[in-house]
């Protein structure tokens, strides 16, 4: 037993000692601080992804008029208004969660707009009183239709103000931005996801509700860490999105380089989520102490704002590079874990949630926000058109109505006399009272009946909305497509089903026999060279990753090219590349390294494909933008690299070809959807300092989206239209395919045919490609879109497609 003292009564001057018994008092205490911490603290909302500081915090900034169109207050002010109506914590603990919301390597879609120092992955923030904030443009679809009802209301820590219970949320914040929380007997730790995926994923939901996981994974394949790095093994993923709970691991992005003339170094660009390069480097020089890893002759920290995270890592002469790179994968954070715990609040009860689950309770929270908020807008409508009809019921007697008025002891005698007379409610008669008399002409009576014959079809509207739960859904994707639209950025982590390590890295410093094998280039820019020589098979199940654009028949230890858009090649060598099986059961590339950590490339320059070093070949064909098309005779230099084709200014190479038939018939497909094919043979060939020839015409502000060949049967053409002001990677446009012997041959720099019709919207061509039978299709995540069936019509317009397609390709790779 305790003895607890109690407040005596204001007439008592006795202290009284009440006994209790310490088990009980100790459990009640604790219940009441894991309620706390759990429900007030430490779990983010399923329907907003919110904790509460940061709910508080969006809604006093929003309250406060802080938005993205105005200045920068300080961070204190905000951090003040938040504790002193809302969050009756310290000032420490709401600072920290304003910070959090504006970290862009935190976040995947920051909140608030931060100016100042707001720390770094190493080193904390400055104090509020040096920081400025503001709302960013993601936080007001956040906090959109608070004053429409949409949400519900509470009373505040002291009951003299109120706050929402739950945002708005215009978008899956949850699962876009992830959360990170521990509270007492539980915690969460979620990923962030891309916004343009998840929106997909759940415009899909929308329109086939019993959708199950494999489905949902087709949109959302992984996470989409802000600050990239490669996901290494997609099983753990699979499980956290079916059960809740998983984990997978993720590498640094790194690459080989030649960072001295006699050394080469281990170059970091991207490192896993939440690791910081000031720990990386201390974990490697505690590693050379202690004698656990060798060949590292320095670290050098590279880092600005202009190029971003450089970490550059000397390889002593003599040791293999790719092992060095695999020891520090082992012994330091460059390779780290991700343990998911989808832990969040539904209907105030903490639950395990799996990616179903969290789609389905957001759609959930915005089908009734919607819902309110259509009714609001109805009530305000119903009510101004209840006005408005009574306004035109006194103008056609606006004299009566004046003598009326003029003629009333008081307000009161006039509204019941008005009422009287033109059978008017009390509120319209109010409504007349009020107005200013000068509004009551001739040219109100006209302003009058326009608004009413709009306010009665935007009733007709709304009220079609809450009247049928197809159109509600319709809206809800309609306005979560508009999201991504605003919003939504290009995924930023790879996802690799396996390490994509070279095999020299796990046989330290064994040679490679040099055996035949395949150099093979992925619509991700992934690269990576087979085991065999044996050609890729022609059949087989779709691999759920990214499409085979180029592949080029070669040696584990021979030389190839690498060709770019700004007209390079580039010299590499296929022991640089991590080895990947390539068989009947996965024709698609499932590993590998990309292109950026093997070679380096020039701002706005992009790999086109792959070409043999070999001076008895045929050449290669090139084709511009601007619709130049030139033959290179070939010829290999002892250099790293060199230039192909001479570029004039603004212009750069959109296809290559290596050409193995001079009759080999060449295509140009423009944005503007003019298709033009004709013999190589028509080409001249030339020299490397060779500016080509006139490919194709172009129309006024027309520029080439393909340039490839076709064999002389069994072709194909996929076209994708859209809208040119679309944001890249969120308008998946109309796609159709057609045989290429459609399309009739013209003359070379002539204009072509027509290859796609536009639909009403749909202004250009977002991608084209031509080639063998049959075409296949992957989107940005790498996971395979469904084309439609081929249409004969060589002119006609496309069916939607299900989702962006990022690249076309043949499954001949």
């Amino acid at each position: 037993m305790a003895r607890k003292s109690v407040a005596p009564p204001d007439d008592d001057f006795t202290e009284r000692i009440v006994d209790i018994d310490v088990s009980t008092e100790m459990q009640t205490s604790f219940l009441e601080y894991a309620y706390s911490v759990i429900y007030s603290r430490a779990l983010p909302d399923a329907r907003d992804g919110l904790k509460p500081v940061q709910r508080r915090i969006l809604y006093s900034m929003d309250d406060m008029g802080i938005r993205p169109d105005r200045g920068h207050v300080k961070c204190a002010r905000v951090v003040g208004q938040v504790m002193g109506q809302l969050h009756p914590h310290g000032d420490t603990a709401i600072y920290d969660a304003l910070v959090r919301t504006a970290q862009p390597w935190t976040m995947r879609l920051t909140l608030v707009d931060g100016h100042g120092n707001f720390g770094s992955l190493d080193s904390g923030p400055a104090a509020m009183r040096y920081t400025e904030c503001r709302m960013a443009p993601a936080a007001l679809a956040m906090t959109a239709g608070l004053d429409q009802d949409t949400v519900d209301f509470k009373p505040n820590y002291d009951g003299k103000d109120v706050e929402p219970v739950v945002l708005p949320a215009a978008f899956p914040n949850l699962l876009v931005n992830g959360a990170a929380g521990i509270a007492v007997g539980m915690a969460t730790n979620m990923p962030p996801h891309n916004l343009v995926e998840v929106i997909q994923a759940l415009r899909h939901l929308i329109k086939h509700p019993d959708a199950g996981i494999d489905a949902l994974m087709r949109f959302i394949p992984g996470p989409d860490l802000p600050t990239g790095g490669k996901i290494i093994g997609l099983d753990g993923i699979r499980d956290a999105y079916a059960t809740g709970k998983g984990s997978f691991r993720i590498r640094a992005a790194a690459r080989i380089e030649q960072v001295h003339p006699r050394r080469k170094g281990i170059v970091i660009t991207e490192l896993p989520y939440m690791v910081g390069p000031e720990r990386v480097i201390e974990q490697i020089k505690n590693a050379v102490n202690s004698k656990k890893l060798q060949g590292i002759a320095d670290v050098k920290d590279l880092t600005d704002l202009t190029n971003g995270l450089r970490l550059v890592i000397e390889v002593k002469n003599g040791f293999n590079a790719d092992a060095v790179l695999e020891h520090l994968f082992r012994l330091t954070k460059m390779e780290d874990s991700f343990a998911i715990n989808n832990v969040a609040l539904v209907d105030g009860q903490p639950r395990t949630l799996s990616l179903r689950d969290l789609l389905t309770v957001y759609l959930g929270h915005r089908f009734e926000v919607t819902r309110r908020r259509t009714q609001f807008l109805l009530t305000k409508a119903l009510d101004r058109l209840h006005l408005v009809e009574g306004l035109l019921l006194a103008i056609v007697d606006i004299d009566d109505v004046i003598a009326i008025i003029r003629s009333a002891d008081d307000a009161a005698a006039a509204r019941a006399r008005l009422i009287e007379v033109f059978d008017l409610t009390e509120v319209q008669a109010n409504y007349i009272l009020d107005m200013q008399l000068r509004r009551l002409t001739k040219f109100s009576t006209i302003e009058l009946e326009s608004e009413r014959d709009k306010l009665g079809t935007e009733i007709t509207i709304l009220q079609e909305i809450l009247g049928n739960e197809d159109q509600l859904r319709t809206v809800v994707s309609t306005e979560l497509a508009e999201m991504a639209k605003l919003h939504g950025t290009p995924r930023r982590t790879i996802l690799l089903a396996s390490s994509g390590v070279p095999a020299t890295a796990a046989a330290g410093p064994l040679e490679v026999p040099d055996d035949p094998s395949w150099v093979l280039l992925s619509s991700a820019g992934l690269m990576a060279r087979t085991d065999h020589a044996e050609p890729l098979p022609t059949e087989g199940p779709r691999a759920n990753h990214d499409v085979i654009v180029s592949k080029i028949p070669t040696t584990a230890r021979g030389d190839f090219g690498i060709i770019t858009s700004a007209g390079r090649l580039i010299k590499a060598n296929a022991l640089d590349l991590p080895t990947v099986p390539t068989t009947a059961n996965a024709p698609h590339l499932q590993g590998g390294a990309h292109v950026s950590e093997l070679i380096t490339l020039n701002p706005d320059e992009r790999v086109l494909s792959l070409t043999r070093l070999s001076e008895d070949s045929l050449g290669l064909a090139l084709g511009t933008a601007r619709g130049v098309v030139k033959r290179v005779n070939p010829e290999v230099l002892n250099r790293d690299s060199w230039d192909v084709i001479r570029l004039e200014p603004g212009d750069q190479v959109i296809g290559v070809v290596e050409l193995t038939d001079a009759a080999t018939e060449l295509v140009f497909i423009t944005d503007d959807a003019q298709l033009l094919h004709f013999p190589a043979n028509l080409v001249r060939p030339q020299g490397r300092a060779g500016g080509g020839m006139a490919g194709i015409k172009l129309g006024t502000g027309a520029r080439v989206v393909f340039f490839g060949a076709v064999p002389a049967a069994d072709g194909v053409v996929a076209t994708v239209a859209g809208s040119s002001t679309a944001l890249p990677g969120t308008d998946a446009g109309t796609v159709k395919i057609t045989a290429f012997d459609e399309y009739p041959a013209k003359g070379r720099a002539t204009a072509g045919v027509r290859c796609h019709r536009f639909f009403k919207g749909e202004d250009v061509l977002l991608l084209a490609w031509a080639g063998p039978a049959p075409a296949i299709a992957s989107a940005a995540s790498g996971s395979p879109v469904e084309l439609p069936p081929p249409d004969r019509r060589r002119d006609g317009s496309g069916v939607p497609a299900v989702q962006p397609i990022a690249a076309f390709s043949s499954r001949l790779g």
